[in-house]
């Protein structure tokens, strides 16, 4: 198994979109990028921990590529408006690839370079690619959330 981590605003619906991908094994909804040790959704709520709301998806790459992976990530937000996804604004929903490798990092910065080719969006995208680092799970209750209430985001 490998594991990405992405963040694209509310983890609710990115989780969901990526754990009905065929070869994904396992999705955790979570906070990445800050640094704060043990957030709470509260306190990265706040906007102050530097932390995203994220999704750690552990896929098997024999039955799903990372560049799959990432036109997922692509599709389910919109990554030119910063810090800002639909009605939610404050740095948590900003758009992010964590890299877990070289390989990662490059397929990411190559992926996001062909979406600016290729003029889909009218503004530049802002998403952050950097190194993953610590990822902290968010609450059970934020885990499968859509499963849970057998609802779907879009």
């Amino acid at each position: 198994m490998e594991k990405a981590t992405f963040a694209a605003g509310c983890f609710w619906g990115v989780e969901e979109a990526f754990r009905r991908l065929p070869g994904v094994r396992k999705t955790i909804v979570g906070y990445a990028g800050g640094d704060l040790e043990s957030p709470t959704y509260e306190r990265v709520c706040s906007g102050r921990t530097g932390h995203a709301e994220s999704v750690l998806v552990e896929y098997d790459p024999e039955q799903v590529t990372y560049e799959q992976l990432l036109e997922v990530f692509w599709n389910e937000h919109d990554p030119t408006t910063l810090n800002r996804q639909g009605p939610d604004v404050g740095t948590q929903y900003r758009s992010a690839i964590f890299f877990h490798d070289a390989a990662q990092q490059a397929a990411a910065i190559a992926s996001k370079e062909r979406l600016e080719r290729s003029g889909r969006f009218r503004g530049p995208i802002v998403t952050e690619i950097v190194p993953a680092a610590v990822f902290y799970p968010a609450e059970d209750y934020h885990q499968q959330y859509f499963l849970k209430r057998g609802r779907t985001c879009h």
